[in-house]
């Protein structure tokens, strides 16, 4: 808690002075400083592309989005678990995320609640809005004086939308990439963040030299799978960042824990299993027995652990320690090299599926 200093000065007051300023102190006041400096007094604009969507194997719903402005993650996203997803941005109306939501709860489809939403808003044309519904529905709208470039795609489980971009091909790797990773054995939060890399790749927000920031923000409605009662089990904010996706990316990874996100030499944790099972279903750790053994030193990068990386590493011509390298070094190119050993053998989408547990985020 902030606590402000006392004045020497209040001391000296008399005291129906003093009685005042404990009441001006108690009053409420608005909390200026938390509000970032572009949103004062002016009207809440995002220019973006985002894409909201669902799983629709595990009821998962989420937001992924990055713009050139601070705090996207403050006025964009809006998730509800065993509900769906909304993405209002343009000239963003906040309020349009739990009132499409509501809408939905109680009945409604996706395009309906936002039809229903836009027809009583006298800015509707200002602004943009994507909708997916845990039962498939799907919702969009893009106004008609919404900024170049401006546009849609959507699918049976997705709907991107950006504006003030560098053109089609934008929205257009988003789509691709979300189409490209169902039933890949990845978390939604997981796809959203990579979806929204393709589409940064492909050029992204139209504008330079500005502010940037991200968000992805999923909940899912599994008993167990989120610590919080409303089911949202992840909310990654990078406020700003001057690569924000990559930020993203960067916290994604670390909190979840997935293997890559650190150069593991010697230590124990998850992502020493996920090694393990990699290195097992290619044949070099382990590979005497059908099913890896779960015991209190499944996590423990051992010896044993160490020699398995050096032959693989050796296999995919990678530095060995008779080459100068560590025993055991698994950094980023160790990771790359072994997803793509696992993709040739037609076996990534089976340990993507093992790894599941593995790499969920619950906070």
């Amino acid at each position: 808690m902030t606590r402000t200093p006392r004045s020497p000065a209040l001391g000296r007051l008399p005291i129906p002075t003093l009685g005042l300023v404990l009441v001006l102190a108690l009053a409420p006041a608005p909390l200026r400083a938390q509000v970032p400096e572009g949103w004062r007094d002016a009207e809440l604009v995002f220019h973006t592309f985002s894409i909201a969507a669902v799983d629709l194997d595990t009821g998962e719903a989420g937001v992924a989005v990055t713009t050139r402005n601070a705090c996207v993650g403050n006025g964009v996203p809006w998730v509800r678990a065993g509900v769906g997803a909304v993405a209002t941005q343009a000239a963003t109306r906040t309020e349009y995320g739990e009132e499409i939501l509501d809408r939905v709860e109680a009945g409604e489809t996706a395009q309906a609640a936002l039809s229903a939403a836009l027809a009583s808003d006298p800015g509707a044309n200002r602004r943009q809005i994507g909708v997916a519904t845990i039962d498939g529905g799907i919702g969009q709208f893009t106004g008609t004086t919404t900024n170049p470039w401006s546009g849609q795609r959507s699918g049976v489980d997705y709907a991107v939308q950006g504006n003030l971009l560098e053109g089609p091909e934008v929205v257009e790797a988003v789509a691709r990439s979300f189409e490209q990773s169902r039933g890949s054995g990845r978390h939604l939060a997981d796809r959203l963040v990579a979806a929204l890399e393709a589409g940064q790749a492909a050029g992204g927000d139209a504008r330079k030299g500005r502010i940037q920031s991200a968000a992805v923000r999923v909940a899912d409605p599994r008993e167990g799978m989120a610590q919080r009662p409303d089911g949202e089990t992840v909310f990654i904010h990078v406020c700003e960042h001057p690569t924000p996706v990559a930020e993203l990316r960067r916290i994604h990874d670390t909190v979840s824990g997935t293997l890559g996100h650190r150069v593991l030499q010697s230590y124990a944790g998850s992502d020493v299993q996920q090694l393990k099972i990699l290195l097992h279903a290619l044949g070099f750790y382990q590979s005497e027995v059908d099913e890896l053994s779960r015991d209190r030193s499944f996590g423990d990068f051992d010896t044993e652990t160490a020699e398995a990386v050096d032959a693989f590493r050796a296999s995919a011509g990678l530095s060995t320690p008779s080459e100068g390298s560590p025993s055991g070094l698994v950094d980023a190119d160790t990771v790359d090299a072994l997803w793509a050993a696992l993709e040739a053998a037609g076996l990534a989408t089976d340990v993507r599926m093992q790894l599941r547990t593995l790499t969920r985020i619950r906070r």
